[in-house]
Protein backbone atom coordinates (compact mmCIF):
# COMPACT_ATOMS: atom_id res chain seq x y z
CA UNK A 1 0.00 0.00 0.00
CA UNK A 2 1.14 3.52 -0.74
CA UNK A 3 1.65 5.84 2.22
CA UNK A 4 -1.46 7.76 1.25
CA UNK A 5 -3.56 4.57 1.65
CA UNK A 6 -4.04 3.97 -2.06
CA UNK A 7 -2.76 0.88 -3.85
CA UNK A 8 0.21 1.27 -6.16
CA UNK A 9 -0.53 0.00 -9.66
CA UNK A 10 0.85 -3.46 -10.49
CA UNK A 11 0.69 -2.56 -14.19
CA UNK A 12 1.83 0.74 -15.57
CA UNK A 13 3.23 2.30 -18.72
CA UNK A 14 5.53 5.00 -19.94
CA UNK A 15 7.70 6.15 -22.79
CA UNK A 16 9.64 8.93 -24.39
CA UNK A 17 8.49 12.45 -25.18
CA UNK A 18 8.04 11.84 -28.94
CA UNK A 19 6.10 8.57 -28.43
CA UNK A 20 8.41 6.36 -30.49
CA UNK A 21 9.54 4.24 -27.52
CA UNK A 22 6.83 2.92 -25.21
CA UNK A 23 6.88 0.33 -22.45
CA UNK A 24 4.61 -1.56 -20.08
CA UNK A 25 5.53 -3.04 -16.73
CA UNK A 26 3.53 -5.77 -15.05
CA UNK A 27 4.73 -5.43 -11.45
CA UNK A 28 5.02 -2.83 -8.74
CA UNK A 29 8.41 -1.05 -8.49
CA UNK A 30 10.52 -1.80 -5.42
CA UNK A 31 12.72 0.82 -3.77
CA UNK A 32 11.70 3.86 -5.83
CA UNK A 33 14.45 6.42 -5.35
CA UNK A 34 16.41 9.46 -6.37
CA UNK A 35 20.06 9.03 -7.30
CA UNK A 36 22.32 12.04 -6.88
CA UNK A 37 25.53 10.40 -8.13
CA UNK A 38 27.47 12.29 -10.78
CA UNK A 39 26.85 9.58 -13.38
CA UNK A 40 23.06 9.80 -12.96
CA UNK A 41 23.14 13.60 -12.95
CA UNK A 42 24.96 13.58 -16.27
CA UNK A 43 22.81 10.79 -17.74
CA UNK A 44 19.49 12.57 -17.15
CA UNK A 45 20.81 16.12 -17.54
CA UNK A 46 19.43 17.09 -14.16
CA UNK A 47 20.43 17.37 -10.51
CA UNK A 48 19.28 13.80 -9.74
CA UNK A 49 17.67 10.82 -11.45
CA UNK A 50 14.26 9.61 -10.28
CA UNK A 51 14.22 5.83 -10.73
CA UNK A 52 11.69 3.02 -10.28
CA UNK A 53 13.29 -0.47 -10.13
CA UNK A 54 11.40 -3.41 -11.65
CA UNK A 55 12.46 -6.90 -12.73
CA UNK A 56 13.75 -6.94 -16.31
CA UNK A 57 11.41 -9.85 -17.05
CA UNK A 58 8.40 -7.64 -16.18
CA UNK A 59 9.30 -4.84 -18.62
CA UNK A 60 8.02 -5.06 -22.19
CA UNK A 61 8.76 -2.62 -25.01
CA UNK A 62 5.48 -2.09 -26.89
CA UNK A 63 6.66 0.00 -29.85
CA UNK A 64 10.25 0.74 -30.81
CA UNK A 65 12.95 -0.42 -28.42
CA UNK A 66 15.29 2.17 -26.98
CA UNK A 67 18.90 2.71 -27.90
CA UNK A 68 21.45 2.01 -25.19
CA UNK A 69 24.62 3.69 -23.98
CA UNK A 70 27.09 1.69 -21.89
CA UNK A 71 27.71 4.44 -19.33
CA UNK A 72 30.26 2.18 -17.67
CA UNK A 73 31.63 -1.32 -18.03
CA UNK A 74 29.00 -2.61 -15.57
CA UNK A 75 25.80 -0.80 -16.60
CA UNK A 76 23.90 0.70 -19.49
CA UNK A 77 21.22 3.34 -19.93
CA UNK A 78 18.30 3.25 -22.34
CA UNK A 79 17.09 6.32 -24.21
CA UNK A 80 15.04 7.27 -27.26
CA UNK A 81 17.32 7.76 -30.24
CA UNK A 82 14.79 10.16 -31.83
CA UNK A 83 14.11 12.61 -29.00
CA UNK A 84 16.78 11.75 -26.41
CA UNK A 85 14.50 10.99 -23.47
CA UNK A 86 16.35 9.02 -20.75
CA UNK A 87 14.31 5.86 -20.07
CA UNK A 88 16.24 3.22 -18.11
CA UNK A 89 19.28 2.31 -16.05
CA UNK A 90 20.40 -1.28 -15.40
CA UNK A 91 23.45 -3.14 -14.23
CA UNK A 92 24.45 -5.68 -16.89
CA UNK A 93 24.36 -8.69 -14.58
CA UNK A 94 21.23 -7.75 -12.64
CA UNK A 95 17.69 -9.04 -12.98
CA UNK A 96 16.50 -5.49 -12.22
CA UNK A 97 16.11 -2.43 -14.44
CA UNK A 98 15.11 1.07 -13.36
CA UNK A 99 12.70 3.11 -15.44
CA UNK A 100 12.98 6.87 -15.07
CA UNK A 101 10.15 8.41 -13.07
CA UNK A 102 9.84 11.21 -15.62
CA UNK A 103 9.13 8.71 -18.42
CA UNK A 104 6.12 7.21 -16.60
CA UNK A 105 2.68 8.09 -17.88
CA UNK A 106 1.62 8.69 -14.25
CA UNK A 107 4.78 9.47 -12.24
CA UNK A 108 2.83 10.53 -9.15
CA UNK A 109 1.75 6.90 -8.67
CA UNK A 110 5.15 6.04 -7.16
CA UNK A 111 6.71 7.98 -4.31
CA UNK A 112 10.47 7.68 -3.74
CA UNK A 113 11.60 6.69 -0.25
CA UNK A 114 15.38 6.56 -0.70
CA UNK A 115 18.10 8.97 -1.82
CA UNK A 116 21.27 7.35 -3.17
CA UNK A 117 24.58 9.02 -3.96
CA UNK A 118 24.03 11.70 -1.35
CA UNK A 119 27.74 12.58 -1.37
CA UNK A 120 27.12 14.23 -4.76
CA UNK A 121 23.80 15.86 -3.84
CA UNK A 122 24.06 19.49 -4.88
CA UNK A 123 24.01 21.96 -1.98
CA UNK A 124 20.78 23.64 -3.12
CA UNK A 125 18.83 20.35 -3.26
CA UNK A 126 17.20 19.82 0.11
CA UNK A 127 17.35 16.30 1.52
CA UNK A 128 14.16 14.43 2.31
CA UNK A 129 14.70 13.82 6.00
CA UNK A 130 12.05 11.07 6.14
CA UNK A 131 13.73 9.08 3.33
CA UNK A 132 16.66 6.70 3.68
CA UNK A 133 19.94 8.47 2.85
CA UNK A 134 22.65 6.32 1.25
CA UNK A 135 26.17 7.14 0.13
CA UNK A 136 27.71 5.50 -2.91
CA UNK A 137 29.88 2.69 -1.59
CA UNK A 138 32.21 0.32 -3.46
CA UNK A 139 30.60 -3.06 -4.07
CA UNK A 140 31.49 -6.30 -5.81
CA UNK A 141 29.13 -5.22 -8.62
CA UNK A 142 31.17 -2.09 -9.34
CA UNK A 143 34.67 -3.45 -8.63
CA UNK A 144 36.93 -2.58 -11.56
CA UNK A 145 34.24 -0.44 -13.18
CA UNK A 146 35.35 1.92 -15.92
CA UNK A 147 33.23 5.05 -16.36
CA UNK A 148 32.50 5.60 -20.08
CA UNK A 149 30.91 9.02 -19.59
CA UNK A 150 32.74 12.18 -20.53
CA UNK A 151 34.83 13.36 -17.60
CA UNK A 152 35.17 17.13 -17.49
CA UNK A 153 37.96 18.55 -15.38
CA UNK A 154 36.07 19.02 -12.13
CA UNK A 155 39.00 20.62 -10.27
Amino acid sequence: MAEDGESKPARFSGGCQCGAVRYEVRSTPQGVHYCHCRMCQRAVGNVFAGLAPVRKAHLRWTDEEPSFFASSTVARRGFCARCGTPLTFAYNESEWICVTLGSLDHPAAFTPTIEYGIEARLPYVRPHDDWQQKRTEPSPRTAGMVNNQFQADEA
